[in-house]
């Protein structure tokens, strides 16, 4: 299915582009989820640390960041090819699919649209702000992985 083709079938079953507003809010809803799962996996290592001791939250934060980098990843990657959809974009009505074939992604497409997502929050969200100058709101994550976001 070409992209021009993909345009045409949206447009016939009155399927929309999804607002950066309700993009946001979902990416809002996703960490607070991840960052209940970092505080529930890693609960003892917060237990341990003196809370007001900038230095020790720092070193904390440090030893946690591939970890939470990895669960992002993996969250993200599994319910974007399980679902169409993470928690969040479910909770905002709205859902990924594949410029390819107009449905959900296969995982690899799943996986390179995770990392991607990393690189771009990494970057003060970038590839998120580059959605909207793009007419099809696609962010960088979108763009490397061919990928939309609809609303369901």
């Amino acid at each position: 299915m070409t992209e021009k083709e993909l345009v045409e079938k949206l447009e016939s079953e009155n399927i929309t582009l999804a607002s950066l507003y309700k993009r946001a809010a979902a990416h809002i809803i996703d960490d607070v989820i991840i960052t209940f799962f970092v505080f529930f996996a890693f609960n003892d290592a917060f237990k341990t640390i003196n809370m007001s001791s900038f230095e020790e939250i720092s070193a904390l934060m440090y030893y946690l960041s591939p970890y939470i980098i990895l669960m992002k990843i993996a969250y993200q990657a599994f319910f974007v090819w399980m679902y169409g959809a993470t928690a969040g974009k479910m909770a905002v009505k709205i859902r990924v699919i594949s410029i390819i074939n107009g449905q959900r992604p296969n995982i690899l497409f799943s996986l390179i649209r995770a990392n991607i997502r990393i690189i771009s929050e990494a970057v003060f969200f970038i590839g998120f702000l580059w959605a909207l100058n793009c007419f099809k709101r696609q962010t960088w994550e979108d763009i490397g992985a061919k990928t939309l976001v609809v609303n369901a």
